[in-house]
């Protein structure tokens, strides 16, 4: 049995970045256009008049002030309101690779390891573009690691599951090092026309290097202390989208093929949950909530963040026990949690002590217990 560390943590980041001012201008122009096209329909009862968003109410009801895609014009196009992400060739990188790929570069250069030194790549993400062949096979190919990949998706809890799986092969002797990789095109799977939901979701892949603790020599290492999963069925946040919809007409252009959730039911299941998953996990590991340094938590929503680490600490936690990048990225489903350990990391002594915990549909929950070494 071997010790485990995180010795890299890698970010791809979409070059476009989109406004709350920007995204309600456009939702607000289809609003106008579908209420002016459907005028007869919604004076005679038959339609319901959509109501416009703004940009404060977004801010108060998620702490999100802009977000950055893979597409920016196809988003704000009033007529189209989604990503415009063109098929490639079999013969060319897939988008999630090519995302995929950039995040995996810098986390091995921040791990100091090259390809040669990992034997494989977890892709871990909510929405894969393909049944198969793998994005995980196709990005270790791109890299040129030996060894084996596979994909695997708990939606936004995707990550945390990949670095307990990734951490349990290493620890086993089973791999020297693997990837786990989480590209995330949440845009795409995105419902622009909703506005309870238009604006949650930004574009983001992250890289994380899980390696054996004895052949790291990376100052960015951190070691796992232990890992905690737990999954619970909800319906309460769900995409119907799969490949059995060509076989059902009726279910065709439905809402239910993009993001759906009963938003405050999320809210009031979940919080609880992960504050009782991570003091619980913290006692089995025989260390205080208290001695916590930093929770990097998924990046969904503020308040849910702060209703979390409040529920831990007894009090509110400040900035940098609980940063956020929800603000700039959005909700990046399963690469959120490790944006914000990639980005609030260095500045933390040796010793310290850290949580990673990712949480979404399923209902799924991860935690990660973390020492910087």
């Amino acid at each position: 049995m071997y010790d485990v560390v995180i010795s890299g943590t890698g970010l791809y980041t979409p070059p476009n970045s989109i406004s709350n001012d920007e995204l309600v201008h456009s939702f607000n122009t289809y609003v106008a256009q579908f209420n002016a096209e459907n005028a007869a329909a919604i004076e005679a009862g038959q339609i319901q008049a959509l109501t416009e968003s703004n940009a404060a109410f977004i801010e108060k009801a998620s702490g999100i002030k802009s977000r950055f895609v893979m597409d920016k014009d196809g988003i704000l196009d009033p007529r189209r309101m989604k990503p415009r992400l063109p098929e490639r060739s079999n013969d060319e990188w897939s988008i999630l690779c090519q995302m995929g790929v950039a995040a995996a570069e810098q986390a091995l250069q921040r791990a100091g390891k090259s390809a040669a030194d990992i034997d494989g790549v977890i892709v871990a993400c909510s929405n894969l573009q393909r049944a198969y062949p793998a994005i995980s096979i196709e990005i270790q190919s791109a890299l040129g690691v030996q060894g084996f990949g596979f994909d695997m998706n708990v939606a936004c809890s995707s990550a945390t599951f990949g670095i307990q799986t990734a951490c349990n092969s290493v620890k086993l002797g089973q791999a020297r090092a693997l990837l786990v990789i989480s590209p995330e095109i949440c845009t795409a799977h995105l419902n622009f026309r909703d506005r309870d939901s238009h604006f949650i979701f930004g574009d983001a892949a992250t890289a994380v290097v899980v390696e054996r603790a004895d052949l790291a020599t990376s100052e960015h290492q951190f070691e796992i202390v232990s890992t905690k999963l737990l999954t619970t069925f909800s319906n309460n946040i769900r995409n119907n989208f799969g490949f059995l919809n060509r076989t059902a007409d009726e279910g065709e252009g439905k809402a239910d093929k993009l993001f759906v959730q009963e938003g405050r039911k999320v809210f009031r299941d979940v919080c609880p949950m992960v504050a009782e998953l991570v003091a619980a996990h913290l006692d089995e590991s025989s260390l205080n909530v208290r001695d916590v340094r930093r929770f990097w938590l998924h990046q969904a929503n503020l308040s849910m963040n702060h209703l979390i680490v409040k529920k831990l600490l007894g009090r509110d936690a400040s900035v940098e026990e609980a940063p956020v990048i929800l603000d700039s990225y959005a909700n990046t489903s399963s690469a959120g949690s490790v944006i914000a350990l990639h980005k609030y990391q260095d500045d933390l002594p040796k010793g310290a002590l850290g949580v990673l915990s990712s949480f979404g549909a399923g209902y799924s929950i991860g935690s990660v217990i973390l020492r910087k070494k």
